[in-house]
């Protein structure tokens, strides 16, 4: 949001999405009333600083901080906000005073402010939690709608055609007469359920669904800024990781690569299946990183991580939670939570029928470490699979050119991080958000590696050039103008 864009949506008031806060010393209780009604309406914008007629009283420049850390701290706790949110409030400058603004987005599941459910109506948060038809009529908009479903403004050109190509291509080996084979891109998209109608914005497009599948990085990153896969293989640098790749990409091409970390980093014993040799290793990653990709909420803004640790291996995911806890084979009821992405992943064959996931990844881990894996169901959806030591171990004599192995290794990681900060600063990002986002704690050694060298190339630039120590500085990605 541009200063410009914020003075016009304070002269604009309050409305439906939009709530003014004073809070210029402590964050009031009911700013989370106002989190809790935007999450479960539409979403909005809550700006703090402000009085309800739009006059700018400003934050104490000495409270800034303090607010900051309140809010992020009371959000994520899942006794008073659940489920709970990662937000993260913006500073900005108007007439020289500090204001904070924070981003809404509208989730999949109702959320409770210290048990209770607030809607938005106008200008006001409601507390619907004793109105039994509005509880229900909520919970029914919620589960009715899902996230993927949105309807963008996005066109055809936004998408990869050669990605859509290899959709066709890789269900026609499965199926010589699959009706994608002789469909046109549009009428591929429209079969799968990617080109949906928005009746109340009375507009036609692609989805979220069809830009995460098929779309360019760019409008990916335009439609989700936070959208992130981090694999890590962490065994002998246990403080930090001996290998990490960042996936900020299309859902394709992150299973591609997620399936490339986890076979350079796991050995893959011989295995038979009855009669059948069989790669277990390459049958547990398929299950659980087609179950991450298809089933995560992508309208979280949690990266979504792959580790490799030493006797275990263990994905994680933002989830639209149907219960909590351990999820037993026996008993577990499968849910489809991104149908479009779910679809597509069958008929490409990346995916079974919805279920078959959990048995196969049962079925596998007995035959691949001799161990039973565990789903933990919550707001964060965890599969852990156990290692036995053989699957990380480097087998061989020493190799003269490992010096050498690492240094590329280092060298693709370190373009990988590139091309995250790239990515991300799209739009405008202060230097403590980029570290966040890229996973790293140092400051000083990550301008030093990665901030610096993008500046110098004149890939990135500051917002603030001559204010190079300024804590409203931000970075922001140079456009190729070529």
């Amino acid at each position: 949001m541009t200063e410009y864009e914020l003075l016009k949506l304070i002269q604009e008031g309050e409305n439906i999405h939009v709530e003014f806060k004073k809070s210029t010393n402590e964050i009031t209780k009911d700013v989370y009333d106002t989190v809790c009604s935007f999450s479960n309406r539409e979403g909005g914008t809550i700006v703090l600083g402000i009085k309800d007629n739009g006059d700018i009283l400003g934050i104490a420049p000495n409270a800034v901080d303090h607010l900051k850390k309140d809010f992020v701290t009371t959000i994520n706790n899942g006794e008073k906000i659940n489920p709970p949110l990662y937000l993260q409030p913006e500073e900005y400058s108007i007439e020289g005073k500090i204001i904070l603004v924070i981003q809404v987005p509208v989730a999949s599941q109702v959320c409770r402010h210290r048990g209770r459910i607030f809607d938005r109506n106008h200008e006001a948060d409601i507390d619907i939690t004793n109105n039994s038809d509005m509880v229900y009529q909520l919970y029914a908009r919620k589960s009715g709608s899902y996230f993927v479903n949105k309807v963008t403004r996005f066109q055809l050109n936004d998408l990869r055609s050669d990605l859509l190509d290899r959709a066709r291509v890789m269900t026609t080996s499965r199926n010589r007469n699959h009706p994608w084979k002789t469909m046109s891109d549009e009428e591929l998209l429209r079969s799968a359920g990617l080109i949906l109608r928005d009746e109340e914005r009375q507009i036609e497009g692609i989805t979220i669904a069809a830009i995460l599948l098929f779309g360019k990085d760019s409008t990916i990153m335009s439609v989700l800024p936070q959208h992130k896969t981090d694999a890590i293989f962490r065994v002998e640098n246990l403080d930090r990781y001996d290998d990490r790749d960042v996936m900020i990409t299309n859902l394709l091409e992150t299973y591609d690569r997620l399936m490339a970390f986890g076979q350079k980093h796991l050995s893959d014993p011989f295995v038979l299946d009855g009669i059948q040799s069989v790669s277990a290793r390459d049958q547990i990653l398929r299950e659980i990183f087609s179950n991450s990709l298809a089933h995560r909420d992508y309208s979280s803004g949690y990266a979504a991580k792959f580790v490799i640790e030493k006797d275990r291996m263990y994905t994680e995911n933002a989830n639209r939670s149907h219960g909590h806890g351990t999820l037993q084979l026996s008993s577990f009821e499968p849910f489809a939570k991104n149908p479009p992405i779910s679809k597509v992943f069958r008929e490409i064959g990346l995916a079974d029928e919805l279920g078959s996931g959990m048995r196969n990844t049962y079925k596998y881990t007995k035959l691949y470490s001799g161990g039973t894996p565990e789903f933990i169901e919550g707001d964060i959806f965890r599969t852990v699979i156990p290692l036995a030591p053989i699957a990380v171990e480097k087998v061989g004599p020493p190799d003269r050119t490992q010096d050498r192995t690492q240094d590329r290794t280092q060298d693709r990681t370190q373009d990988r991080t590139y091309d995250a900060i790239l990515a991300f600063c799209i739009e405008p990002h202060s230097k403590v958000e980029i570290l966040e986002y890229c996973g790293y704690k140092s400051s000083k050694k990550f301008t030093q590696n990665y901030l610096r060298p993008l500046l110098n190339e004149g890939k990135l630039k500051m917002t603030l050039p001559d204010k190079p120590r300024s804590r409203h500085q931000k970075y922001i990605t140079v456009k190729n103008t070529e």
